[in-house]
């Protein structure tokens, strides 16, 4: 028995076209392998847990749970109208991945790989709690942007563990955090190095985006995981008041989602999960979650005595219109309110996906490109010669027999060697092209044979002709199932066709009785594509204000002060660029401002100046600036600003 799993989506938000580069190409991989006679178990479900859950229930003024509820729903009611079927959809907050997880946790700690260590977290005095992930903002230690209490999301993009950010603020309250000492509970990762690179180089298969990035990190880096939280809404850690962190009960939902999945189909779970080093498990993921499956998933399944997985495939990234997806800047398509909403055919956006490029380089989605895809592939070469051919053959005949063209069969035989052969390597892309390709020849085979004329002349050859397109179409339904299930299951019932194995496209048809045929696809009409464009413009714009637009929850985040200049100097080389010394209260600051067309270095010292204290540390003429003044832009030359009256460096502005 083969698992596949994939990514779980995050029960925080709606489903956008970034989520279907994963469970899309898994889902037609599954298809597909089911097809080639392989038994199959596609699991996956909602992750449930996590501080920016409980920070979005708290805004909205609901459970962690009502949120979860309705994001659950939504991610299920998606992915049946996308036709991506799970044989178990779960979630992880639900009992049996609460036992599991602790059964696993245990057994780590049994096993001697969790340690208790007294750390320093950030403290919020006026809410009195400890600020886990999402509930602090500060300063990244490795390259000091503006970062997230969890990852330096702005800046270099690593994971912080807790008590690593500096200058922590409480993001509920915007108050100054302090830090304060609290136990906590380690994963010895660093245990597993050798484990580590030993699986990731000889025996873990799968994407090479996703293994060398992998491989990098064990070699590089690699620190023990810190694996509780200051939490209530999770999964309990044994024995304190303490909650596990996400990234330790959401993999193992791949495991308990299994139990489940078994318990229905009367299957054993441990087959899969307890047989052996490696077990046939293939995880789809995206390419920002390769450290979590690759590094601290094995080794926590290595450490608790679970089988390891097989091959870990991670999709490209997604952009639209040609910039970096974000939902922030309304660079986005949501599945629901745009796609679906707008009434185009699922399989037109699960062709899209899989056929773009390869599965491992970056997916762009833009209308246009969409819109000419569908119409000329979809529409041009595949929808077009199936209902060419078959309505020819029900107008004409209604019932055809004979025998199917060598030339045919022989090019069917060579087009499932080639999907099956890129199935095996997850080139998706190459499934689909393999199946146009079917359909090319079909339209160039129909067009020579020229049936309208031969019908007139041999009804008998011109049916032979038409038998062997006929067969064609049946491999073309058969063989694009798995990526367009929708639409060929209506054009299986219509011709009376099995999909349960690719094999069954080389078995000759020797007679069929013909039903009337329906057009199987409806052109993209350019009108609604530039609809689509339109709401996407209008979304950017809405963005691009939001960004200008700021409320006091945004100015709170700003930590500006009046600082004393006490000391400045030009520096050599520049016309504007003075370097000061600038007292901002308990210490002193060393900045760089473009002041020194306007000012003299003795003119500045011992004046009051507002001071932008946490902005992230910059080199100008190779001087590092710790900070910004703030002037006035008068005609373009910087105008100081200062109090009306003497405060003491270090006041707030506010």
């Amino acid at each position: 028995m083969k698992l596949v799993t994939c990514g779980l989506p995050y029960a925080n938000g709606k489903a956008h076209i970034g989520h279907l580069r994963t469970y899309v190409p898994a889902d037609v991989y599954v298809r597909y392998l089911r097809m080639m006679g392989e038994e199959v178990l596609f699991i996956c479900g909602s992750d449930c847990h996590g501080t920016p859950i409980v920070v979005n229930a708290e805004k909205e003024g609901i459970s962690p749970k009502e949120l979860v509820d309705r994001y659950h729903e939504h991610f299920q009611r998606i992915f049946k109208k996308l036709c991506v079927e799970f044989d178990f959809y779960g979630r992880t907050d639900a009992d049996y991945n609460h036992r599991r997880t602790q059964e696993i946790v245990k057994k780590l700690i049994e096993n001697g790989y969790v340690y208790a260590k007294e750390i320093e977290l950030a403290y919020c005095p006026k809410c009195d709690r400890f600020l886990p992930d999402r509930y602090v903002e500060g300063i990244c230690p490795y390259c000091g942007a503006i970062a997230r209490g969890d990852e330096c999301d702005q800046g270099c993009g690593r994971h912080l563990e807790p008590g690593e950010i500096k200058e922590p603020k409480c993001k509920i309250c915007g108050s100054r955090a302090e830090f304060r000492k609290q136990k906590h509970y380690f994963f010895k990762l660093t245990a597993f190095r050798d484990f580590l690179i030993d699986y990731l180089e000889n025996k873990l298969q799968g994407t090479e985006n996703a293994l060398n990035y992998a491989r990098q990190w064990v070699r590089s880096e690699l620190r023990d995981w810190c694996i509780t939280r200051n939490l209530e809404w999770g999964v309990k850690f044994p024995g304190e008041d303490l909650v596990v962190y996400v990234w330790v009960d959401a993999p193992i939902g791949y495991i308990s989602f299994t139990e489940q999945a078994c318990r229905l189909k009367g299957l054993d779970w441990k087959e899969i999960w307890q047989n052996g080093e490696i077990s046939d498990i293939t995880h789809f993921i995206g390419l920002d979650i390769v450290y979590h499956h690759c590094i601290f998933w094995p080794a926590m399944l290595k450490g608790a005595g679970y089988s390891l997985p097989k091959a870990v495939v991670a999709s490209g990234m997604v952009k639209v219109e040609g910039k970096t997806f974000s939902k922030s800047r309304g660079y986005v398509v949501w599945v629901e309110d745009d796609y679906l909403r707008a009434g185009f055919n699922p399989d037109y956006l699960r062709y899209y996906i899989v056929n773009y490029t390869s599965h491992e380089k970056d997916l762009n989605f833009s209308w246009r490109v969409f819109m000419e895809k569908v119409n000329k592939e979809v529409i041009g070469t595949l929808g077009n010669f199936i209902y060419r051919v078959l309505h020819f053959a029900w107008k004409n005949f209604g019932t055809l027999a004979g025998e199917v063209d060598g030339v045919v069969m022989e090019k069917i035989a060579e087009v499932k060697e080639k999907i099956v052969s890129a199935i095996r390597r997850w080139e998706f892309k190459e499934a689909s092209d393999a199946f146009m390709e079917l359909a090319k020849f079909g339209n160039e085979y129909f067009q020579s044979k020229a049936p309208w004329d031969l019908i007139k002349e041999d009804r008998k050859a011109c049916e032979k002709v038409l038998i062997s397109c006929v067969q064609i179409v049946k491999a073309l339904v058969i063989f694009s199932y798995p990526v367009m299930p929708k639409t060929m299951k209506k054009l299986a019932e219509l011709l009376s066709i099995e999909l349960k194995s690719l094999d069954e496209a080389l078995e000759p048809i020797e007679r069929i009785e013909l039903k009337k045929p329906f057009i199987p696809f409806e052109k993209v009409d350019e009108k609604k594509i530039e609809e689509m464009e339109r709401i996407m413009m209008e979304r950017i714009r809405r963005a691009e204000r939001a960004e200008v637009e700021i409320d006091i929850k945004d100015f709170s985040k700003l930590d500006i002060r009046i600082g004393k200049i006490v000391k400045a100097e030009k520096i050599k080389g520049s016309r504007k660029l003075m370097k000061l010394e600038v007292d901002v209260g308990g210490e002193v600051r060393q900045i760089v401002a473009g002041i020194a067309e306007v000012y003299e270095p003795e003119e500045v010292v011992g004046k009051l100046v507002p001071v932008l204290v946490n902005i992230k540390p910059a080199k100008l003429m190779g001087v590092e600036s710790m900070g910004m003044v703030l002037a006035a832009d008068v005609d373009g030359k910087p105008v100081l600003l200062h109090p009306d009256r003497e405060v003491p460096p270090g006041s707030k502005v506010r």
